[in-house]
Protein backbone atom coordinates (compact mmCIF):
# COMPACT_ATOMS: atom_id res chain seq x y z
CA UNK A 1 0.00 0.00 0.00
CA UNK A 2 1.65 3.65 -0.97
CA UNK A 3 2.22 5.33 1.69
CA UNK A 4 1.52 8.69 -0.19
CA UNK A 5 -2.05 7.22 -0.49
CA UNK A 6 -2.69 6.86 3.35
CA UNK A 7 -3.88 9.46 5.56
CA UNK A 8 -2.56 10.19 9.48
CA UNK A 9 -3.90 11.90 12.10
CA UNK A 10 -1.13 12.99 15.12
CA UNK A 11 -2.76 14.86 18.16
CA UNK A 12 -0.39 17.45 20.48
CA UNK A 13 1.57 17.82 16.96
CA UNK A 14 2.66 21.38 17.51
CA UNK A 15 6.13 20.12 19.68
CA UNK A 16 8.33 17.63 21.11
CA UNK A 17 7.25 14.02 19.96
CA UNK A 18 4.43 14.50 18.09
CA UNK A 19 5.91 17.27 16.15
CA UNK A 20 8.72 14.78 15.54
CA UNK A 21 6.23 12.28 14.56
CA UNK A 22 3.88 14.37 12.23
CA UNK A 23 7.74 15.04 10.39
CA UNK A 24 8.42 11.78 10.13
CA UNK A 25 5.61 10.52 8.61
CA UNK A 26 5.59 12.95 5.95
CA UNK A 27 8.64 11.79 5.54
CA UNK A 28 7.40 8.52 4.37
CA UNK A 29 5.05 10.01 2.27
CA UNK A 30 1.56 10.18 4.66
CA UNK A 31 -0.76 13.35 3.76
CA UNK A 32 -0.71 14.60 7.84
CA UNK A 33 -2.90 16.43 9.91
CA UNK A 34 -1.59 18.40 12.50
CA UNK A 35 -3.71 18.37 15.40
CA UNK A 36 -3.17 21.03 18.46
CA UNK A 37 -4.41 24.36 20.84
CA UNK A 38 -1.24 25.61 20.08
CA UNK A 39 -2.26 27.21 16.73
CA UNK A 40 1.04 29.42 15.44
CA UNK A 41 3.17 26.48 15.90
CA UNK A 42 0.67 24.02 14.49
CA UNK A 43 0.27 26.00 11.10
CA UNK A 44 3.76 26.83 11.20
CA UNK A 45 4.33 22.81 11.08
CA UNK A 46 1.38 22.18 8.45
CA UNK A 47 3.04 24.46 6.43
CA UNK A 48 6.17 23.00 6.44
CA UNK A 49 4.82 19.73 5.58
CA UNK A 50 2.73 20.94 2.43
CA UNK A 51 -0.10 22.45 3.85
CA UNK A 52 0.07 24.25 0.38
CA UNK A 53 0.20 21.16 -1.73
CA UNK A 54 -2.34 19.58 0.12
CA UNK A 55 0.15 17.32 1.87
CA UNK A 56 -1.03 18.24 5.57
CA UNK A 57 -3.30 20.28 7.50
CA UNK A 58 -3.35 22.31 10.71
CA UNK A 59 -6.70 21.45 12.94
CA UNK A 60 -7.17 23.59 16.27
CA UNK A 61 -8.32 20.59 18.39
CA UNK A 62 -8.53 20.47 22.65
CA UNK A 63 -8.80 16.23 22.59
CA UNK A 64 -10.35 16.37 26.30
CA UNK A 65 -13.94 18.39 24.31
CA UNK A 66 -16.14 15.75 22.72
CA UNK A 67 -17.28 18.25 19.76
CA UNK A 68 -13.48 19.16 19.07
CA UNK A 69 -12.46 15.43 18.19
CA UNK A 70 -15.76 15.76 16.02
CA UNK A 71 -14.36 18.41 14.73
CA UNK A 72 -10.74 16.85 14.01
CA UNK A 73 -12.12 13.95 12.08
CA UNK A 74 -14.36 15.96 9.92
CA UNK A 75 -11.80 18.43 8.50
CA UNK A 76 -9.79 15.02 8.06
CA UNK A 77 -12.41 13.77 5.91
CA UNK A 78 -13.53 16.65 3.90
CA UNK A 79 -9.40 17.68 3.25
CA UNK A 80 -8.28 14.30 2.14
CA UNK A 81 -11.13 11.88 2.03
CA UNK A 82 -9.86 9.10 4.91
CA UNK A 83 -7.94 7.99 7.62
CA UNK A 84 -5.72 5.36 7.98
CA UNK A 85 -3.49 5.89 10.96
CA UNK A 86 -3.96 7.95 14.45
CA UNK A 87 -1.30 9.21 16.41
CA UNK A 88 -2.59 9.23 19.70
CA UNK A 89 0.17 11.58 21.43
CA UNK A 90 -1.48 14.48 23.06
CA UNK A 91 -1.04 14.61 26.51
CA UNK A 92 -0.29 17.15 29.59
CA UNK A 93 1.04 16.89 33.34
CA UNK A 94 0.41 18.16 37.10
CA UNK A 95 2.89 17.96 39.50
CA UNK A 96 1.17 16.65 43.04
CA UNK A 97 1.68 13.63 44.62
CA UNK A 98 -1.06 11.23 46.79
CA UNK A 99 -1.22 14.07 49.72
CA UNK A 100 -0.58 17.47 47.59
CA UNK A 101 -2.21 16.55 44.15
CA UNK A 102 -5.68 18.86 43.47
CA UNK A 103 -8.76 17.45 42.37
CA UNK A 104 -9.19 20.05 39.24
CA UNK A 105 -5.43 19.11 38.32
CA UNK A 106 -6.11 15.31 38.46
CA UNK A 107 -9.09 15.96 36.35
CA UNK A 108 -7.60 18.25 34.06
CA UNK A 109 -4.41 15.11 33.49
CA UNK A 110 -7.53 12.40 32.95
CA UNK A 111 -9.33 14.71 30.71
CA UNK A 112 -6.30 15.37 28.53
CA UNK A 113 -4.51 12.41 28.82
CA UNK A 114 -6.84 9.17 29.23
CA UNK A 115 -10.15 10.27 28.14
CA UNK A 116 -8.90 12.93 25.30
CA UNK A 117 -7.03 9.79 23.77
CA UNK A 118 -10.32 7.29 24.19
CA UNK A 119 -12.42 9.63 22.27
CA UNK A 120 -10.29 10.97 19.22
CA UNK A 121 -9.61 6.51 19.05
CA UNK A 122 -12.95 5.99 19.11
CA UNK A 123 -13.71 8.42 16.73
CA UNK A 124 -10.80 7.18 14.53
CA UNK A 125 -11.71 3.30 15.03
CA UNK A 126 -15.29 4.12 13.78
CA UNK A 127 -13.92 5.94 10.63
CA UNK A 128 -11.34 3.65 9.95
CA UNK A 129 -14.52 0.64 10.38
CA UNK A 130 -16.95 2.49 8.45
CA UNK A 131 -14.34 2.70 5.58
CA UNK A 132 -13.08 -1.00 5.58
CA UNK A 133 -16.78 -2.55 5.16
CA UNK A 134 -17.20 0.22 2.15
CA UNK A 135 -13.97 -0.83 0.40
CA UNK A 136 -14.71 -4.84 1.04
CA UNK A 137 -10.69 -4.98 1.60
CA UNK A 138 -9.03 -8.36 2.60
CA UNK A 139 -7.87 -8.83 5.76
CA UNK A 140 -3.79 -9.13 5.38
CA UNK A 141 -4.36 -5.56 3.17
CA UNK A 142 -6.56 -4.24 6.14
CA UNK A 143 -3.53 -4.85 8.53
CA UNK A 144 -0.90 -3.17 6.82
CA UNK A 145 -2.92 0.05 5.80
CA UNK A 146 -4.37 0.66 9.50
CA UNK A 147 -3.04 1.38 12.76
CA UNK A 148 -3.59 3.31 15.82
CA UNK A 149 -0.43 4.32 17.87
CA UNK A 150 -0.78 5.43 21.45
CA UNK A 151 1.19 7.62 23.28
CA UNK A 152 2.67 5.84 26.40
CA UNK A 153 5.44 5.95 28.93
CA UNK A 154 7.30 4.26 31.37
CA UNK A 155 5.91 5.77 34.03
CA UNK A 156 3.02 2.99 32.58
CA UNK A 157 5.36 0.53 34.67
CA UNK A 158 7.67 2.64 37.39
CA UNK A 159 6.14 5.54 38.64
CA UNK A 160 7.09 9.15 39.83
CA UNK A 161 5.61 10.15 43.18
CA UNK A 162 4.64 13.68 42.58
CA UNK A 163 3.50 12.88 38.75
CA UNK A 164 0.54 10.63 40.44
CA UNK A 165 -2.34 11.78 37.67
CA UNK A 166 0.30 11.47 34.70
CA UNK A 167 1.40 8.14 35.71
CA UNK A 168 -1.83 6.75 36.58
CA UNK A 169 -3.02 8.29 32.94
CA UNK A 170 0.04 5.98 31.41
CA UNK A 171 -0.64 3.01 33.18
CA UNK A 172 -4.59 3.15 31.74
CA UNK A 173 -3.24 4.14 28.40
CA UNK A 174 -1.46 0.59 28.24
CA UNK A 175 -4.81 -1.15 29.48
CA UNK A 176 -6.57 0.94 26.89
CA UNK A 177 -4.00 -0.34 24.31
CA UNK A 178 -4.84 -4.10 25.02
CA UNK A 179 -8.45 -3.87 25.08
CA UNK A 180 -8.32 -1.60 21.60
CA UNK A 181 -6.73 -4.43 19.83
CA UNK A 182 -8.92 -7.19 20.42
CA UNK A 183 -11.52 -5.40 19.48
CA UNK A 184 -10.60 -4.18 16.41
CA UNK A 185 -8.45 -7.26 15.47
CA UNK A 186 -11.46 -8.65 13.66
CA UNK A 187 -11.53 -5.75 11.50
CA UNK A 188 -7.96 -5.99 10.61
CA UNK A 189 -7.21 -2.46 12.62
CA UNK A 190 -3.78 -2.75 14.44
CA UNK A 191 -3.10 -0.78 17.63
CA UNK A 192 0.18 -0.32 19.60
CA UNK A 193 1.65 2.23 22.09
CA UNK A 194 4.81 3.44 22.17
CA UNK A 195 6.23 4.18 25.96
CA UNK A 196 9.58 6.77 25.67
CA UNK A 197 11.48 7.17 28.59
CA UNK A 198 13.89 10.40 29.02
CA UNK A 199 13.12 12.32 25.89
CA UNK A 200 14.64 15.89 24.63
CA UNK A 201 11.73 17.81 24.97
CA UNK A 202 10.40 20.97 26.71
CA UNK A 203 9.16 18.65 29.42
CA UNK A 204 12.51 17.78 30.23
CA UNK A 205 14.05 21.08 30.17
CA UNK A 206 14.56 21.57 33.66
CA UNK A 207 16.63 18.75 33.93
CA UNK A 208 18.51 19.13 30.59
CA UNK A 209 19.48 22.59 32.58
CA UNK A 210 20.64 21.50 35.87
CA UNK A 211 23.63 19.24 35.65
CA UNK A 212 22.94 17.26 39.09
CA UNK A 213 19.06 16.02 38.00
CA UNK A 214 21.04 15.07 34.25
CA UNK A 215 23.35 13.12 36.37
CA UNK A 216 20.60 11.46 38.22
CA UNK A 217 18.57 10.78 35.39
CA UNK A 218 21.51 9.39 33.36
CA UNK A 219 22.71 7.29 36.36
CA UNK A 220 19.24 5.67 35.15
CA UNK A 221 19.78 5.24 31.74
CA UNK A 222 22.28 2.76 30.29
CA UNK A 223 22.62 4.37 27.39
CA UNK A 224 23.66 7.09 29.16
CA UNK A 225 21.77 10.08 27.08
CA UNK A 226 18.75 11.43 26.68
CA UNK A 227 16.64 10.28 23.30
CA UNK A 228 15.87 12.34 20.56
CA UNK A 229 12.12 13.04 19.86
CA UNK A 230 12.73 11.56 16.05
CA UNK A 231 14.00 8.39 17.77
CA UNK A 232 10.48 8.21 19.55
CA UNK A 233 8.97 9.21 16.19
CA UNK A 234 11.11 6.19 14.56
CA UNK A 235 9.30 3.43 16.62
CA UNK A 236 5.97 4.99 15.49
CA UNK A 237 6.67 5.15 11.99
CA UNK A 238 7.25 1.57 12.53
CA UNK A 239 4.40 0.48 13.96
CA UNK A 240 2.53 3.07 11.20
CA UNK A 241 3.59 0.81 8.34
CA UNK A 242 3.25 -2.64 6.71
CA UNK A 243 6.44 -3.56 8.56
CA UNK A 244 4.28 -4.71 11.72
CA UNK A 245 1.61 -5.73 10.43
CA UNK A 246 1.23 -8.93 13.00
CA UNK A 247 2.29 -6.35 16.30
CA UNK A 248 -0.87 -5.40 17.90
CA UNK A 249 -1.75 -5.11 21.65
CA UNK A 250 1.74 -4.37 22.28
CA UNK A 251 3.80 -1.49 23.86
CA UNK A 252 7.39 -0.88 22.53
CA UNK A 253 9.48 0.68 25.34
CA UNK A 254 12.41 3.19 23.65
CA UNK A 255 13.82 4.00 27.12
CA UNK A 256 17.68 3.35 26.61
CA UNK A 257 17.56 0.00 29.20
CA UNK A 258 16.05 2.22 32.22
CA UNK A 259 13.28 -0.49 32.42
CA UNK A 260 15.92 -3.55 32.44
CA UNK A 261 18.06 -1.75 35.30
CA UNK A 262 17.93 -2.86 38.90
CA UNK A 263 20.54 -0.33 40.04
CA UNK A 264 21.96 3.10 38.66
CA UNK A 265 24.85 2.89 35.81
CA UNK A 266 28.35 4.28 36.92
CA UNK A 267 29.61 7.63 36.29
CA UNK A 268 31.29 8.33 33.26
Amino acid sequence: MPAQDRVAIVTGAANGIGKACARRLAEDGFRVVVADIEDTAGKSLAEELGAAKDRALYVDCDVSDRLSVNNLLAETRSAFGRLDVLVNNAGIIAKGNILSLSDDDFDKVMSVNLRGSFMVARAAARQMVEQIEEDSERPDDVRRRYAIVNMSSINAVVAIADQLAYCATKGAINQMTKAMALALAPHGIRVNAVGPGSVNTDVLKAVLDDRSAMERVLSRTPIRRVADPDEIASVVAFLASSDSSYITGECIYADGGRLALNYTVDAE
